[in-house]
């Protein structure tokens, strides 16, 4: 399973809906936030939009179904997408609540700008945030 190591220094980004990014060089992973997830007890499923090819920021990256409705994954920044988390999909979905912003991640992509961050919040800003 490929993850964000916890020997590699995270480069945490957020959004106002609540995705975070970690970048790592000009890749980097995607993945929801615990406090989005707050009050669902069961993930139903995921279902990932168009993985192929190039998806702009502000795109459905994926629908996550839950006992407590769908909730909408959006593309924090643009970028090629180059793996999907096999072990959400094979092993458990419920990783999602377990471990949403280290094992949950969902998909790591090839950013299209390593360097923008325009409309994204470092960690410092996002705590105060939730």
């Amino acid at each position: 399973m490929i993850k964000p190591k916890n020997t590699v220094k995270r480069d945490l980004c957020y959004t106002t809906s609540h995705e975070w990014i970690d970048f790592q060089n000009i890749e980097a992973f995607i993945g929801i936030t615990g406090f989005r997830l707050t009050g669902v007890k069961q993930i139903k499923g995921i279902a990932f939009v168009r993985i192929y090819g190039l998806k702009k920021r502000g795109e459905v990256l994926a629908n996550i179904q839950s006992d407590k409705g769908s909730l909408q994954v959006r593309m924090p920044v643009e970028g090629k997408i180059i793996c999907i988390n096999d072990t959400i999909l094979l092993l458990g979905q419920n990783l999602l609540l377990t471990k949403p912003e280290t094992d949950g991640w969902l998909v790591k992509i090839l950013v299209s700008q390593p360097c923008e961050r325009k409309g994204l919040m470092p960690s410092q800003e996002y705590i105060p945030f939730t």
